[in-house]
């Protein structure tokens, strides 16, 4: 009980600039952990870097393993590479521990300051992008092999994110139906229009309701995240403080 309750340790904080919130629902009665996560690592210039990555299998030996891909990431990642860089080392460095899962695992590097946001997957699947209107759409982010593998090849594609727009990252649980076909359960993520004006926890909340995500049949990890209006003046004021 004592390693389930480590495993599941809170992620670290992004930079004041950006708002965040998440939610991991593990399925069925008993499992407490397994291997899906996510976790923000602090880079310099106020970026953030947000992680969403899904280890193959359920249960502890799953959770175990999620938490190796965890405090690898955290090491790499503290070096400030560009996302599909940070891939790169991760697949490369799990690759030489044979006894590792494979995993997806999805990057996004903030920058409120530019207004930009940075992409990289691993065999994950892409995030959402909620507009100002309430209407969701898919990020188009080229897909490499899944971590662990030592192949590699992961690209690096950047869009434009602003402080009306929310960015939603997830694992499959959220939206795999069973006998559904991933690209139906994709579209029916993209065809959502969710309450116009509602904060990042309100409209997480509203997306686990409107996807069942409290009834999935695989465990469901997402995360909401949204540039702050004037991230100058708030990141200052938290200094301050």
């Amino acid at each position: 009980m004592d390693l389930q309750r480590a495993l599941l340790a809170e992620p670290g904080r992004p930079h004041p600039n950006l708002e965040l919130a998440t939610r991991y629902l593990p399925s069925g009665s008993s499992a407490l952990v397994g291997g899906d996560w996510f976790e923000t690592v602090r880079l310099h210039y106020g970026r953030t870097l947000l992680v969403m990555g899904d280890v193959m299998g359920h249960g502890l030996d799953a959770a175990v393993d999620m938490n190796a891909y965890r405090s690898h990431l955290r090491y790499v990642a503290s070096t400030d590479l560009p996302p599909h860089r940070v891939l790169r080392q991760l697949d490369a460095a799990v690759a030489e521990e044979e006894s590792r899962r494979p995993a997806t695992c999805l990057l996004a590097r903030v920058d409120p300051a530019r207004g930009i946001a940075a992409f990289a997957s691993a065999g994950h699947l892409p995030p959402a992008v909620i507009g100002p209107d309430g209407a969701a759409g898919l990020v188009d982010v080229p897909v490499g092999p899944p971590l662990g593998t030592g192949v590699g090849g992961y690209e690096l594609v950047t869009r434009a994110l602003t402080p009306e727009e929310t960015l939603v990252m997830f694992t499959d649980g959220l939206i795999e139906r069973r006998g559904e076909d991933i690209d139906a359960s994709l579209s029916r993520l993209a065809r959502m229009r969710l309450s116009v004006g509602a904060g990042v926890e309100q409209m997480l909340d509203e997306v686990l309701l409107r996807l069942d995500g409290l009834h999935a049949e695989d465990d469901v990890a997402v995360l909401a995240a949204r540039i702050r209006h004037h991230p100058g003046t708030e990141a200052a004021g938290a200094v301050e403080s």
